[in-house]
């Protein structure tokens, strides 16, 4: 199994191939029969459910190299919490990785959420919206003057510092694991404009 900073590696190379429109081939059908037997996936990603934002793709990944978990927002909650906790333990995977990217639209949504409440969002939503809202709701109010867009970018990563924050201090699993195993977890933003993953919370320096 990959030690944490080796998996980092590996990822940022994989997303400069994609970047530089170099992917490698994958060999799917061979991967696909070894499978059954067994995975040990080098990364855990808590990303996004954003449609342009797969994980495998935008790390230049094959099947098995990666477990993934998305969810709008990539926000944190116990079956997260849990996911990333039974990847960790069941493969030995050493590296997480929480996936936001920009113009989140969950962003956009609680932002609209917290300046203009309505109440015909549904609770479903609404349960989303909640958790993003923390991380967002001191860029308001402490009115820095900011413009919309600015305030996006600003908001899409203090919610990816709160989401990576979570996983470490939020699971006495995964605080152990940190201790004891190595287990890193850091954050990073995907731009849609140019496909660059930017890995900038929790990097070891």
């Amino acid at each position: 199994m990959k030690s944490a900073l080796t998996a980092l590696a590996a990822l940022r190379e994989g997303n400069a191939r994609f970047v530089a429109e170099l992917r490698e081939p994958h060999p799917v059908r061979t991967r696909r029969r070894e499978l059954p037997a067994g995975q040990e996936p080098f990364a855990i990603i808590l990303g996004c459910s954003d449609a342009r934002v797969p994980a495998e793709i935008v790390f230049d990944q094959g099947l098995g190299d990666l477990f993934v978990i998305r969810v709008a927002g990539n926000i944190v909650a116990p079956s997260q919490v849990g996911s990333v906790e039974f990847a960790a333990a069941a493969f030995g995977t050493r590296l997480v990785v929480v996936l936001g990217h920009s113009n989140c639209g969950a962003i956009h949504a609680t932002l609209e959420q917290l300046t203009r409440p309505s109440r015909d969002q549904s609770p479903n939503l609404r349960s989303i919206v909640n958790r993003i809202r923390p991380a967002v709701e001191g860029l308001i109010e402490r009115g820095t003057g900011l413009g919309r867009d600015a305030l996006v970018q600003q908001a899409v990563r203090a919610n990816i510092r709160m989401s990576a924050d979570h996983l470490r201090h939020g699971s006495e699993a995964l605080e152990q694991a940190i201790e004891r195993d190595g287990l890193l977890v850091v954050g990073a933003e995907y731009s849609l404009e140019s496909g660059v993953v930017d890995f900038f919370d929790g990097v070891p320096a």
